[in-house]
């Protein structure tokens, strides 16, 4: 007879025990988890994490924990980990908004490619791609999944990728799931981005990847100058709009449009500013081809909710008239910068706009500055390696047009209370 745990017979996969009739006894649930190999092999990699400070845990109750402790403080809390910049993903689903759904289903079905397409697919993307000015443009699930979608793409046999190091993590999947050869340049670095391309010519394609905004810093490239070097060298300029969009330039168009710099591709994505779910990406419509095509995470996903396609029409719509609070947000930006760069915090160099990062260095230290910043009742985001290099762990406050000049004034004298309590 086989033998499970302890000489006990074993269980085969509906639970039944091989061999013995109805006195044997079963594994108990403890030793059955003993000997499953995923828990050992995640259990040593979750307690070295936590020994480096580098383990994430799920906070569910944090936001109603920390506005509970501004409550008792008696002053206004203020989420600055959201991405919702223009304050639209908080916004009610009025009666009058509702209506706009009449006639979309909860469910597309199926995949784009199996039929699932709808009408309300079809007009977002249609305002989407006018939006950022190209001629087409293809709905994704989520950031992640265009930005993959993309990358592998175009990341044919005999292509290269010239990625900025500090590319969002999705772009980065993309490169190594495409076939391309891949040359990581240094951070904003030009001179990088020449000498790759210059060494690249006899390549049947060049792509030079980069974000506008960046996530984590809160800085971006000089676009028009990448689009000069692309130019010079024919190559193809791809930028992901994630942060920009509904932020930067005309209608919030994104900082391309900010530059005037037209991308050859563009990605930007529904869950920010825009306050929704998705992204999509745009370009000409040979690219909506080939993406529909060979973009694996579009092929093989179901489409997106049309019910959430016809609100995510409304959502832009709204986003490209919201011009007072983009000023707002730049206004914003702008004062808790120089409050905080006048009161001695260590910000990330060349940082602008909405996302504010606090350079605390070790990752214990930035934890400690989260939590000194929950007692003030600032909700804020500690961020660690492996999202930031080692040693730039920080605290990342990003701001929000929806507060008030009294808000933006009591954050920055809550910021500076807690960072000289941790010796920032």
């Amino acid at each position: 007879m086989a033998s499970g745990v302890r000489g006990r017979p074993l269980a085969d996969r509906r639970g039944r025990v091989h061999g013995a009739g109805s006195s044997t006894i079963r594994p108990h649930a403890s030793e059955l988890l003993r000997m499953n190999p995923i828990d050992e092999f995640a259990t040593a990699l979750l307690s070295e994490w936590a020994r480096q400070d580098l383990l994430r845990v799920e906070d569910v109750d944090a936001r109603e924990r920390v506005s509970a402790q501004a409550a008792a403080l008696g002053v206004p809390f203020l989420d600055a980990s959201s991405n919702d910049y223009l304050g639209f993903a908080a916004s009610d689903v009025s009666r009058e908004t509702s209506k706009r759904w009449a006639g979309a289903t909860p469910g597309a079905g199926a995949s784009r490619l199996i039929h699932g397409t709808r009408p309300a697919h079809l007009a977002l993307e249609q305002e989407l791609a006018r939006w950022v000015g190209h001629e087409s443009a293809l709905l994704f699930t989520s950031g992640y999944a265009a930005n993959v979608g993309l990358l592998s793409a175009l990341g044919q046999p005999g292509t290269v990728v010239i990625s900025d190091a500090l590319n969002h993590a999705s772009l980065i999947d993309g490169c190594r799931l495409g076939r391309a050869r891949v040359v990581v340049a240094p951070h904003l670095d030009l001179d990088a981005v020449r000498t790759a391309l210059s060494t690249a010519t006899a390549d049947r394609a060049r792509w030079v990847v980069t974000e506008s905004y960046f996530s984590m810093d809160g800085d971006g490239p000089d676009l028009p100058a990448l689009r000069a070097l692309c130019d010079e060298f024919g190559a193809a300029l791809v930028v992901d709009e994630a942060h920009a969009l509904g932020v930067f330039g005309d209608e919030g168009a994104g900082r391309c449009a900010e530059m005037g710099c037209h991308a050859d591709a563009v990605v930007g994505t529904l869950g920010k500013a825009v306050g929704l779910q998705g992204a999509f990406v745009a370009g000409p419509s040979t690219l909506r081809a080939l993406l529909w095509n060979r973009a694996r995470s579009f092929v093989f996903s179901t489409a997106m909710s049309p019910l959430l396609a016809t609100l995510g029409l409304f959502h832009v719509q709204q986003v490209r008239a919201a011009e007072t609070r983009r000023s707002l947000l730049r206004a914003h930006s702008f004062l808790v910068r120089g409050h905080l760069a006048r009161a001695g915090i260590p910000l990330v160099p060349a940082s602008f706009g909405p996302i504010v990062g606090l350079l605390a260095g070790d990752e214990q230290k930035a934890l400690t500055l989260a939590g000194a910043l929950a007692r003030e009742g600032v909700l804020a985001q500690a961020i660690r390696p492996p999202t930031v290099p080692p040693g730039e762990a920080r605290v990342r406050l990003t701001l929000a047009a929806t507060w008030t000049t009294p808000n933006v004034d009591d954050l920055c004298a809550r910021v500076v209370r807690a960072a000289r309590r941790v010796g920032l």
